[in-house]
Parts: structure tokens; C-alpha cells; sequence
């Protein structure tokens, strides 16, 4: 089922940052930060089959996935998107950065985005989070961001719901 009726990849402009499809000249400084299915490329080549993977789930209609683009510079500091669950109205929220720019507010902006298009254009009824118990980072954003914990698993995994 394809739950996506845009005719053209959509893309999010924000005043700092965007949201824009992943092209392959992205993947020399996505490889850091590709991961499918919880594998992490470690070559250029892995990065580009990942990459395909994610273009064929989102032409499914199963994900979106974004790059995360500072618009003065253009570069690309990271990715987010919605992973699972868009077949029942809803969509988990992932978001990985490139190091070098941790601390910088990206992520937060570039989450914003995706939350107003989850809710806005997909019409999402539920957005959710999940992220190791570990990682403070990570939780204290979601929880700026409005996201309440909702369960803890015994696999160290919290998961967090947006209110």
C-alpha cells in the first residue's frame, strides 16, 4: 500500500534547515550514519545499497527518510525520517546526525520539520521515538520536543510518544 501521494519526493524548507531527498553525491558523508535494519554501512558501496533499500521502501509507501541540510551551506549534517508503523496511521521518528555537528541545534530543527509534515501532510495520528536508555542526548531532545516515555524494554530500549 502507498501511503504517499506526492508526485515528486517531498521536501521540507525551514529557515535553517530542510528536509530533501537523498542523493547519491550525499553518500561519501552519509556512510557514518547509514544504517538499515540496524547494520551500519562501512563503504561508499554499502552506503548506496542501503541507500536503494530506502528508496524501495519508501516507494512502498513503508518510510520516508530524509537528508537534514543546512541551508546557508547546503552541506548535509544528518538524516531523519518515519520507519515503521505509517501502515496503521502512525510513524516512529529516527533521526541520526553526523558527528561534527552535534550540539548545534540541527537536530531539533530538523525534527520540527518532520513532526509538522508527519502531522500536517501524512495526517499521522500517533508520532513515536525510540532510543537506547543510554543515550542522554537523544532523550533530552525528545523530550523538548514534547515526547513523553512511554515504556522501557528489557533489550535497554525507552520508547517516547509525542503529546
Amino acid at each position: 500500500m502507498n501511503l504517499f501521494q506526492y508526485g515528486n519526493f517531498p521536501n521540507v524548507k525551514g529557515s535553517r534547515v530542510s528536509l530533501r531527498q537523498i542523493l547519491d553525491t550525499d553518500l561519501d558523508d552519509l556512510v557514518e550514519i547509514s544504517f538499515y535494519d540496524a547494520i551500519q554501512a562501512k563503504t561508499i558501496q554499502q552506503a548506496s545499497e542501503i541507500q536503494a533499500k530506502i528508496n524501495q521502501d519508501y516507494r512502498d509507501g513503508n518510510s520516508i527518510h530524509w537528508g537534514i541540510v543546512d541551508n546557508a551551506t547546503r552541506k548535509i549534517v544528518g538524516t531523519c525520517g518515519y520507519y515503521r508503523g505509517l501502515d496503521k496511521g502512525e510513524g516512529e521518528l529516527g533521526c541520526v546526525l553526523l558527528s561534527k555537528y552535534y550540539g548545534q541545534g540541527y537536530m531539533r530543527e530538523g525534527m520540527l520539520l518532520a513532526i509538522d509534515f508527519g502531522l500536517n501532510q501524512m495526517k499521522l495520528e500517533r508520532i513515536w521515538a525510540a532510543t537506547s536508555q543510554q543515550n542522554a542526548p537523544a532523550i533530552k531532545l525528545l523530550e523538548r520536543l514534547n515526547f513523553v516515555k512511554v515504556k522501557e524494554t528489557d533489550d535497554d530500549e525507552i520508547e517516547y510518544e509525542l503529546r
